[in-house]
């Protein structure tokens, strides 16, 4: 898992959904400064935000953990890739 890349695909898809980081925190009960955190690539989210930050922004575990959504003929792929690292 790249962090600054899952980091940057967190805050371009919270963008996309014109969330501010605040309004994704309080969702997520957490601070603004902690999803801050996680868009720099300095912190992952909490495994027990995983999948509730993916139903917010309407993604897979799989996308978030490789930092890119994931095609469908790559899922599998992606997925082991994943469970490894």
């Amino acid at each position: 898992m790249d962090q600054a890349k899952i980091g940057k695909f967190i805050g371009e898809l919270r963008k996309e959904k014109k969330l501010k980081q605040a309004e994704l925190a309080e969702k997520l009960g957490v601070t603004s400064k902690t999803v801050s955190r996680w868009e720099t690539g300095k912190y992952m989210p909490d495994l027990s935000l995983f999948k509730p930050l993916c139903n917010e922004l309407d993604i897979t575990l799989n996308d978030l953990m490789s930092g890119e959504k994931v095609k469908d003929k790559e899922y599998q792929e992606k997925l082991e890739e994943n469970i490894i690292n």
